[in-house]
């Protein structure tokens, strides 16, 4: 397992250590949303970070997990994971800081759109290559960190976006030098934190509650149109080139 977690006043951290990439393979996914889900029932708990190891916070899902696993077992199981694990980031019982640095891709978009504050390093890059890789999903997310025409074109280009633009939306409450990352998020922890916990409880549910878009329903919708494609082998296709390293590194914006 690359999921680790650890509880101090207050706030549990909860870390992604899967190198070289910090790709989130099917059980990791169900780790983290096993771990967020306790958190109701954890009173200890008042805030939580969620944040990775080395170079980049999530590369998107394993392609090569998926690829290795019989008939459509990859795609279906990938998608129910990260399904339960964005769903477990959103609904947590308390607030959730995601902290990002290097790159966020796919499902990493995914679980830092269902946060409640993001915070990234300085260079921080967010994208969905989906397109790409003949798949769908979380584009739900990318339009709580992003206005939607950008939206719509990151999904369309696979082109990615700067911690340094989000910033400049709102989506991102703070961009830190890298090595300050860690520091930032516990600070804005901990100011969670010392509030009363059942108010932050109270907060939290509701602003659920008036969200315009059913976060879980939508990407789920967004999954189908994924299986469609698996079908048509478009998927399956896509993967196997990424894997064969015939594409290309998606563009990033000037």
């Amino acid at each position: 397992m690359s999921i680790r977690e650890d509880i101090c006043d207050g706030v549990a951290t909860v870390v992604m250590d899967n190198p070289p990439v910090n790709a989130l393979n099917i059980g990791d996914a169900y780790e983290v949303a096993r771990l967020l889900g306790c958190y109701r029932e954890n009173l200890e708990v008042r805030a939580v970070v969620l944040t990775a190891e080395g170079h980049g916070f999530c590369a998107g899902v394993d392609i090569v997990e998926m690829q290795e696993l019989p008939g459509h077992e990859g795609i279906v199981e990938a998608n129910r994971s990260c399904a339960e694990a964005f769903r477990a980031v959103y609904e947590c019982a308390v607030p959730v800081i995601a902290a990002v640095n290097g790159h966020c891709l796919g499902s990493g978009i995914g679980l830092v759109g269902s946060a409640d504050v993001v915070v990234a390093a300085e260079g921080a890059t967010f994208g969905l290559p989906e397109v790409d890789n003949g798949a769908l999903g979380a584009a739900t997310h990318l339009m709580r960190l992003v206005p939607v025409q950008r939206a719509r074109w990151m999904l369309y280009s696979c082109e990615r976006a700067t911690a340094e633009e989000l910033h400049s939306y709102g989506s991102v409450l703070r961009v830190v030098a890298d090595d300050q990352l860690a520091a930032e998020a516990s600070e804005l922890a901990s100011v969670i934190a010392e509030k009363d916990p059942t108010v932050i409880r109270a907060a939290k549910a509701s602003l659920n509650a008036i969200e315009p878009v059913e976060m879980a329903d939508s990407y789920r919708l967004e999954q189908g149109y994924t299986f469609e494609l698996n079908l048509l082998g478009l998927g399956d296709r896509a993967r196997d080139a990424f894997l064969r390293g015939e594409r290309d590194q998606a563009p990033t914006a000037d």
